[in-house]
């Protein structure tokens, strides 16, 4: 394991529950090649919160790299739904860039 993952579990001992820990953890998973891993926790992030934007972007892509494009393509769909009702301009424009670019396929 690396340091960051290390450093991260110990945080989320404290804080289980904490997006942003949870999400971190995920993007540290991927980097180590442990995808399974990360969409566990990305999956845990939208059950947790289902408006925590930036997890339907990252997620969206290790399902595309997982050849999972249906679900990809429909998590896509859902976080530009959840960008625009909690008006985050920035995510929907990357949602929408990342579906359309999948949906072009």
């Amino acid at each position: 394991m690396n340091d960051r993952i290390d450093k991260l579990l110990a945080f989320l001992q404290q804080s289980p529950d904490d997006l942003f820990l949870n999400h971190a953890l995920a993007l540290e998973y991927i980097k180590a090649g442990r995808e399974s891993e990360a969409q566990q926790l990305f999956e845990k992030n939208l059950a947790t919160n289902g408006e925590y934007v930036a997890t339907y972007y990252h997620l969206g892509k290790l399902l595309e790299r997982t050849s999972q494009t249906t679900e990809a393509i429909a998590l896509y769909e859902k976080g530009m739904q959840v960008a625009r009702a909690v008006k985050d301009n920035h995510s929907y424009n990357e949602l929408q860039a990342a579906y359309e670019d999948l949906a072009d396929l």
